[in-house]
């Protein structure tokens, strides 16, 4: 129940606002007589502006009853002002809420004052203003606004909300006109054809701009899970949407291209049937825009698609460039489809201007359009599961990494070698060999969900068996992140001492750590402030090293970059306090084990592949997370050389992160 409240009252007020600022935008679009404020019609119209600002503050009130309920857990508060109250002071939904409410307030108040004065142009201008606030207030509870608080994030949800206010609201105004001719028993009179007429040509650059801001938010809103336009209740609520805006876009073409210009044969029949034609096909244009409204509310206050976890993937096949551009006819398939499709568009043009049927007009260019499809879609299918995609239970860090890894030596190293390359080959031909999980690369055709599956249910034609019984969920995904951190870390043999400039790809595992200092946080604790080095050491080998790292850990921290030094075995006390003697900067105690065991897995160098056995552990590594969370470069002093022991080669790295601004967002807390 009261979901349904919920979505009428924020319709509500929504709709009620919108009109309202779209018929002031419509009547400052055409004022230009100042006799038009005289007519009846517009005298209709401005009566009711003031219920329309009331229904406002009405829907205000509901929304904060509502978001009361839903922000306590107790439906009953819904109905409580003093728990009203408490929202309203301390939350910044309550502040958001209390300056709408404070907007609604004042265009009421200037409606009924300038109401009482005799009509000007610019009053419906300063009605337009005022009405547009509420709106622009109402962006800041968005889910534009909602991961980030910035202009960048609310402006074009905010434009595209008055866009759709000056498209929209100004719908009531044309009916108004169009029955108030009805009613004086003519079609419509050449002045007021000129009225339409205006409005319409304004009316078509800002259906364009609307649909170009509505990318931009739903862009924003998806990013890359087109996925889940399909299987979701976002994806089927914005098909919805954009489904009666195709019916409605239909209409005004043929409002602004058919029969609008059949008013100016001002006295002739068919200026009686387009008058016709338009107040019937403009009021169920209105009727599909309240609908609209509606839909574009409740997709408003539904899980965005990107946050969406699609648990149960309802099709058998998932389509990705990625995976299956590079097989044998798919980019020819592809662009022939492509170019099938231009020529479907092409015959619609054709259709129109040779006037053909409109059977023909409508059979050949759908029939085209969906042997385009037919072509260029199936050769970018590939095989999926219901876990596809499925999101990880389970952070990408170095304590389920480490579990992973002994999982694998516990269940996966007979098979596939102790660094995983499928070592172990299998006498039958007629089973295939395990899959080398180092060096091959396969994540393109394989998401987490995938693996989760196969991990789950086993391979079949394979040794490979399921796991479902025998390793939990967590542990499956724990598996999952060190394989993902076994392909990364092979992946980072191309990093050397020098950075690859504004090419973050590599993320760094993060961890929790406590130090020799008192100090204690998590890697990403770093993030949007400081870079780190990270320095994984043995003792009393890289004492030397030691030294010189004090000595210049000043001028380290100056380039905003902590160090955290890391044993690769437990120290002695005796030795730790050797350590602390020298070292100026943060010793790892607690966390070590696991960021060594991590760490280790991006070891590779270019000249050292080291592939095959155990893998060697050099004494000696440095690494450099970038202030985003990127690992950016790294010097393993047993394969290369002298290195960073020149600090100035050091710091020159620094300083070109330094420099850098944000190229990629930070890493997201899963694997993917």
């Amino acid at each position: 129940m009261i979901e349904i409240i919920a979505a009428g009252a924020r319709w509500s007020q929504l709709t009620a606002n919108l009109i309202l600022f779209g018929s002031c935008i419509f009547l400052v679009i055409i004022g230009q007589p100042k006799t038009l404020f005289e007519t009846s019609w517009v005298g209709r119209l401005e009566k009711w502006f003031p219920w329309m600002a009331g229904i406002i503050l009405l829907g205000l009130l509901g929304i904060l009853a509502v978001t009361t309920g839903e922000a306590t857990g107790v439906a009953a508060n819904a109905w409580n002002p003093f728990v009203w109250l408490e929202i309203v002071q301390k939350t910044q939904i309550g502040y958001i809420w209390v300056a709408r409410a404070i907007l609604a307030s004042i265009l009421l108040i200037v409606i009924l004052y300038f109401r009482r004065i005799q009509r000007e142009r610019w009053h419906y201008l300063l009605w337009a203003v005022a009405a547009s606030l509420p709106l622009i207030a109402g962006t800041l509870m968005s889910h534009s606004s909602a991961d980030e608080m910035s202009v960048a994030a609310v402006a074009p949800y905010a434009v595209h909300i008055l866009l759709a206010g000056v498209w929209f609201g100004a719908l009531p105004a044309f009916l108004f006109i169009l029955y108030s001719n009805y009613k004086s028993g003519k079609a419509v009179d050449l002045e007021t054809a000129n009225y339409l007429k205006k409005f319409s040509a304004v009316a078509l650059p800002v259906i364009l701009l609307l649909a170009v801001t509505g990318l931009i938010v739903t862009d924003r809103l998806v990013e890359t899970f087109y996925h889940t336009l399909v299987a979701s209740p976002y994806g089927w609520l914005l098909i919805a949407k954009l489904s009666v805006l195709t019916v409605i876009l239909v209409i005004a073409y043929h409002a602004r291209y058919r029969w609008l210009p059949m008013l100016f044969e001002e006295g002739t029949e068919q200026a009686h049937r387009s008058a016709k034609h338009l107040r019937q096909w403009v009021g169920i244009e209105f009727l599909l825009a309240l609908l609209l409204v509606l839909l574009a509310t409740i997709l408003a206050n539904t899980l965005p698609a990107k946050h969406t976890v699609i648990e149960n993937w309802p099709y058998p096949f998932r389509f990705s460039i990625n995976a299956t551009w590079d097989e044998p006819y798919v980019q020819e398939m592809v662009w022939s489809g492509v170019v099938l499709f231009f020529i479907a568009l092409c015959t619609v043009w054709l259709g129109k201007r040779y006037h053909w049927s409109r059977m023909v007009k409508i059979l050949v260019p759908g029939f085209l359009g969906i042997s385009s499809m037919a072509i260029a879609l199936p050769p970018l299918a590939i095989e999926a599961y219901p876990e596809t995609y499925l999101k990880p239970t389970v952070p990408f860090d170095t304590i389920s990494i480490v579990n992973g890894s002994r999982l694998f030596a516990e269940n996966c190293i007979n098979c596939h070698g102790p660094q995983g390359k499928g070592t172990q080959p299998v006498a039958d031909p007629e089973v295939r060999d395990p899959t080398d999980l180092l060096t091959q690369q396969h994540t393109a055709q394989y998401t987490v969900g995938n693996v989760f599956h196969l991990l789950t249910h086993g391979i079949p034609g394979t040794e490979m068996p399921g796991f479902a019984a025998t390793l939990s969920e967590d542990d499956r995904w724990d598996l999952i992140n060190f394989l993902h951190a076994l392909s990364r870390g092979f992946d980072s043999r191309l990093l050397g001492s020098m950075i690859l400039p504004e090419m973050p790809v590599i993320a760094s595992p993060v961890f929790n750590y406590a130090a020799s200092d008192g100090s204690s946080g998590n890697l990403r604790d770093f993030r949007l402030r400081k870079n780190v080095l990270l320095v994984l050491f043995s003792w009393p080998q890289s004492k030397e090293r030691f030294f010189q790292l004090a000595a210049s850990y000043d001028r380290i921290k100056a380039l905003d970059t902590e160090v955290l030094a890391v044993p690769i075995r437990a120290l002695e006390l005796w030795e730790l306090e050797q350590i602390t003697e020298i070292a100026n900067f943060p010793v790892v105690i607690e966390g070590w084990s696991e960021i060594k065991d991590s760490y280790w897995l991006y070891r590779r160098v270019r000249t050292v592949p080291d592939l095959s056995g155990k893998g060697m552990f050099p004494r000696h590594m440095e690494f450099i997370t970038d202030r985003f969370g990127y690992l950016r470069a790294r010097w393993v002093a047993q394969f290369e050389g002298f290195g960073w022991q020149n600090f100035d080669a050091l710091t020159l790295q620094l300083r070109q992160l330094n420099q850098e601004g944000e190229i990629m967002p930070p890493p997201g807390e899963h694997a993917h």
